[in-house]
């Protein structure tokens, strides 16, 4: 299988920036402290997955420890995202080729989800991992496609239906794999501390 990118798109970990919609439930400190351990994990993942190179697109920068850690222990590539909606930012990681696209929100994600994206490419031109509150939790395209994220409602629950139309509406090949769950809620974090206890807060 040639090699994909993977390109993990992360926010730094500073509180009030990180996890904003559980802040009431948590306090910014706590949300802060997630975002590090979902990184760490996500990061972990892809690399597992061993696709081929593995990039974090940091938020707001590149300057963060946790960025500058992860990229001294793994020998990843870090790149800052650009300014824009979250259509812009995924388009510009997906510029050089093959490539899947991951936030940080999944703990879920095992290496053989990506794997099995990854060979969804073969014979698609974008793959799609919704997620259960109708986003999606993966995007993958053998190229850049800035048709794809046209007029898409970022935010809403109808962000996975509206990628599908678009992709459509631009003649492109597209697979769907099985849902996923992120997290978002208090409901999803205490999914996740039962799940996956090792990221307890």
């Amino acid at each position: 299988m040639p090699r994909i990118e993977v390109a993990v798109l992360a926010k730094a970990p500073v509180p009030g920036l990180a996890k904003t919609r559980l802040i009431p439930a948590i306090g910014a400190h706590a949300a802060a402290v997630l975002q590090v351990r979902l990184t760490e994990r996500t990061i972990e993942t892809a690399i597992a997955a061993d696709l081929g190179s593995v990039t974090l697109w940091c938020a707001p920068d590149c300057t963060h420890a946790l960025f500058r850690n992860l990229q001294a222990q793994h020998g990843i590539a870090l790149k800052p995202q650009p300014d824009g909606d979250l259509g812009a930012r995924m388009l510009a990681a997906m510029q050089d080729g093959p490539t899947l696209v991951i936030g940080t929100d999944c703990p879920a994600f095992m290496p053989a989800h990506l794997q099995n994206a990854a060979h969804s490419l073969a014979e698609h031109d974008v793959v799609l991992m919704p997620a259960v509150d109708g986003g999606y939790v993966l995007i993958g395209t053998n190229a850049s496609q800035p048709g794809l994220f046209k007029c898409v409602e970022w935010g809403t629950n109808g962000v996975a239906a509206q990628t599908r139309a678009r992709a459509r509406a631009v003649g492109l090949r597209l697979h769907q794999l099985p849902l996923l769950w992120d997290i978002d809620t208090e409901e999803d974090l205490a999914r996740m501390e039962h799940e996956f206890p090792n990221l307890r807060l």
